[in-house]
């Protein structure tokens, strides 16, 4: 269960930090909980905006395209 050696390969894991979309929002909401001292009614805004962030980037609205090394693994075979 390896890979060919010679083979075209990118690791995604070390492509997971380039796009947070929702970073902004859960930081700011995490600040209002901690200066709050955990009182949610007082970040309900920054939970709302949170929430929403969130629901916009569920997996039901975007299309899968397959992973990059499946990708990669069907333009090598076309090269041969």
């Amino acid at each position: 269960m390896g890979r060919k050696a010679g083979g075209l390969f990118i690791n995604p894991k070390r492509f997971g930090t380039l796009h947070k979309p929702c970073m902004k929002e859960m930081i700011m909401f995490l600040n209002c909980m901690a200066t709050s001292h955990d009182n949610a009614e007082v970040c309900a805004r920054q939970k709302e905006l949170l929430n929403t962030c969130m629901e916009s980037q569920s997996k039901k609205n975007r299309k899968s395209w397959g992973s990059i090394n499946y990708h990669l693994q069907r333009l090598n075979r076309g090269r041969k």
